[in-house]
C-alpha cells in the first residue's frame, strides 16, 4: 500500500498559521491537496495535538482527508503513529511531503515513487540536489525503515525532521537514490517559510489564473518569463537542520 503523509502544523516559528493562509480564495493546504488530487485516498495529514490544530482538522474533515494528531515537536513519532493508525505494514511505501509546498507537482511525486520501486531502493528523494526547485521535495521509503528510525533515533533533530536518522545511520547498509531533474531549476524557491515566499507563491498562482491543474513546465516557463516573481524571495534561506 501507499501512504502519503503530509506534516502540517499551525505553530511555524517564521510564519505562524502558514498552511491556512489564503491562496486563491482557499487555504494553502487545500490548494496543495487539490494539486495532489490523484492521491487523495492515500493521503494522511499528520498534524499536532497541542490545541492549535483545529483549523487543519476541520479542513481535513471538510475535504474527507484522513488525518492524525500527534506530538508537535516529535514529527518522526507523528509519522510513525499516523502510518500505524492506518495499518501500515513493513513493505508498505511511505511518502513524506510537507504542507508548505502548495506548488508541489504530482507528476514529480509519482515519478519519485516509481523510481524508488523500479530501482528496488530503500530510500529515494527529489530533494535539494536533484535540480528541482525547493518546494517539489519528495521522500520515499518503507514503513520498515520509518519504524527503525522511530525506534532508534535519539537526537532531537532526528525526531523533528523525520529522515536524518536514515541518512546518518542507514546509508552505508541500504540503497539510497535520487530522482533528478533533466534541467537545473534549483535557483527557484517555491516553498512557504516566510512572508516573501507567500508573496512569490501568490504572484505565481495569479499568473496561473489560480488553476491547480497546471504542469511543471508551464510553471517554470512563467518563472523564466517573469523573473521578478522568483526575485521576491531569492534572499530567503532554508532553515538548517541543527545536528
Amino acid at each position: 500500500m501507499l501512504f502519503i503523509i503530509i506534516q502540517a502544523r499551525m505553530t511555524s516559528s517564521r510564519l505562524p498559521g502558514k498552511v491556512m493562509l489564503p491562496l486563491c480564495g482557499k487555504p494553502v493546504l487545500q490548494v496543495m491537496l487539490e494539486r495532489l488530487e490523484r492521491f487523495k485516498d492515500n493521503i494522511i495529514i499528520a498534524t499536532t495535538d497541542d490545541g492549535t490544530e483545529q483549523p487543519i482538522v476541520a479542513l481535513c474533515q471538510q475535504l474527507q482527508i484522513k488525518f492524525f494528531q500527534g506530538d508537535t515537536d516529535n514529527v518522526l513519532q507523528r509519522y510513525y503513529r499516523a502510518a500505524q493508525k492506518y495499518h501500515a505494514s513493513d513493505d508498505d511505501v511511505i511518502v513524506r511531503l510537507t504542507s508548505d509546498c502548495p506548488l508541489i507537482d504530482p507528476l514529480i511525486t509519482s515519478a519519485t515513487i516509481d523510481y524508488y520501486l523500479e530501482h528496488h531502493l530503500d530510500y529515494a528523494s527529489a530533494g535539494m540536489t536533484s535540480g528541482f526547485p525547493r518546494g517539489m521535495d519528495t521522500e520515499v521509503f518503507s514503513f520498515a525503515l520509518l519504524s527503525e528510525a522511530y525506534h532508534h533515533a535519539v537526537h532531537a533533530y532526528e525526531r523533528e525532521h523525520v529522515t536524518p536518522y536514515m541518512h546518518t545511520n542507514c546509508a552505508d547498509k541500504l540503497s539510497f537514490g535520487q530522482f533528478k531533474n533533466s534541467h537545473e531549476h534549483s535557483q527557484y524557491r517555491l516553498t512557504l517559510d516566510e512572508q516573501a515566499d507567500y508573496q512569490a507563491i501568490t504572484q505565481l498562482y495569479n499568473k496561473l489564473g489560480c488553476r491547480t491543474d497546471f504542469h511543471y513546465d508551464e510553471m517554470i516557463a512563467i518563472l523564466q518569463d517573469n523573473p521578478y516573481i522568483y526575485q521576491l524571495n531569492a534572499f530567503v534561506e532554508q532553515k538548517k537542520i541543527n545536528a
